[in-house]
């Protein structure tokens, strides 16, 4: 199997939903407060819904009042690539996937303390999995 970057557009269109595809490879934005994981407070991890990496821990989430999951951190910061952003007549940090170019949303500096970083992420580029136990 080749690298998640050299996926066709067709092989990623089979793979997600209409939904995932729209956000994680055209950078669209799920409505505020639609996305599934916006509630969710259990021990796991979120990884990316295209290629499985792991993203954000549940211990960094936080509840902003945004309207999407967000997180005062990633994992690993080599795990998230930034983007300048100036759509939409905005200055904006894009963050990616840096293992397969997913589009997850944005960071802005306006989070908590350790990081003062507020990562802004569609519920529909990540999958949850739960801590055991």
């Amino acid at each position: 199997m080749g690298h998640p970057r050299d996926k066709s557009d067709e092989e990623w269109r089979d793979e997600l939903t209409e939904e995932q595809y729209r956000v994680t490879r055209e950078g669209a934005t799920e409505p505020a407060g639609s996305g599934e994981y916006l509630e969710v407070d259990d021990e796991g991890v979120f990884r990316c819904v295209c290629c499985g990496a792991e993203l954000f821990a549940s211990d960094t989430k936080y509840h902003s009042g945004s309207g999407w999951p967000s997180f005062w951190d990633a994992i690993d910061e080599a795990n998230v690539e930034r983007r300048a952003d100036n759509s939409m007549g905005m200055k904006r940090t894009e963050i990616l996937c840096a293992e397969c170019g997913a589009h997850l949303g944005h960071v802005f500096p306006d989070g908590p303390e350790p990081t003062g970083e507020r990562y802004c992420v569609n519920s529909a580029a990540l999958d949850f999995e739960a801590r055991d136990g």
